[in-house]
């Protein structure tokens, strides 16, 4: 699959996605979203890192720690082969917050899971538009 998009044209799927990571914090729906999106795109492995940070912190909300250190140390392996502005996203804070995130996560001290919503920064004005305006 090319990443690339002119015209901001982006997968309905994708846009979906970001919408109930942003917007309604579902991490279990964009779970399913994505899935769908990154088996039709072939299991593409920028998609699968997305999937697999919503996973993470969906098994966070849920007290599974090793769930979701599992699956944002996975995460984290397939996002760092992206460049830090890719697909109309901020790579590179995203990497930054799931490395803070399992930080906490392995924290020994804590008494609780520091669980905590993220966002994915969008860079690119048109899919900005799309995720929070287009909301049909």
């Amino acid at each position: 699959m090319s990443h690339e998009n002119q015209g901001g044209e982006y997968p309905e799927l994708y846009v979906r996605f970001l919408r109930l990571f942003n917007l309604d914090r579902d991490y279990y729906t964009c779970h399913d979203v994505m899935e769908e999106l990154w088996l039709e795109e072939g299991r593409d492995l920028f998609y699968q890192g997305l999937l697999q940070t919503a996973v993470g912190l969906h098994h966070c909300r849920n007290q599974n720690t090793g769930g979701a250190v599992k699956l944002m140390t996975a995460a984290l392996n397939k996002l760092v082969c992206y460049p830090d502005e890719f697909m109309g996203i901020d790579v590179a804070k995203l990497k930054q917050d799931v490395e803070v995130y399992l930080d906490q996560l392995q924290d020994r001290t804590r008494q609780s899971i520091p669980c905590h919503d993220l966002t994915i920064e969008i860079l690119d004005p048109i899919l900005k538009r799309f995720v929070y305006e287009n909301k049909g």
